[in-house]
């Protein structure tokens, strides 16, 4: 079975203390490093957000970069192209996908690429307005 990650599955991984790390970190260590994947995109998310979280919880970037490192030990990075960028923002003016979506639709994008079986976020209705994917969207 092909896993995809969102960010907001792999932040809790980390922060031992998150109502969602345990069942996150659970989903995170499932098959194999074959299986799991998240996209590019989800790298820069994940640095962004873990160097700006509250103080207490915040890292700064070299910590970020160790925990980026273990992500890579765990899964694969599915990345467009850039003409499948292109292409898929084209699709999206087309379909209406407009503002802050078009990011969530981009990750769509990389777990259809991935031939992702499940797509793991803690956030199931910014992924289930797309009905390619809808029904592949599970909370951990």
């Amino acid at each position: 079975m092909r896993l995809f990650f969102d960010t907001s599955v792999l932040i809790p991984v980390y922060a031992g203390e998150h109502e969602h790390h345990l069942a996150s970190k659970a989903a995170f260590l499932q098959g194999s490093h074959e299986d799991r994947s998240c996209s590019a995109h989800t790298l820069a998310e994940f640095y962004s957000t873990v160097t700006r979280l509250p103080n207490r919880h915040r890292v700064d970037g070299d910590k970020a970069l160790l925990f980026i490192d273990n992500i890579l030990e765990h899964l694969s990075v599915v990345a467009l192209t850039g003409e499948e960028y292109v292409s898929f923002i084209q699709t999206a003016a087309r379909d209406a996908i407009v503002g802050g979506t078009i990011y969530d639709a981009l990750l769509a994008r990389c777990a259809i690429k991935a031939q992702a079986d499940v797509i793991y976020t803690w956030n199931p209705k910014h992924f289930e307005q797309f009905p390619e994917i809808s029904s592949r969207v599970r909370t951990p």
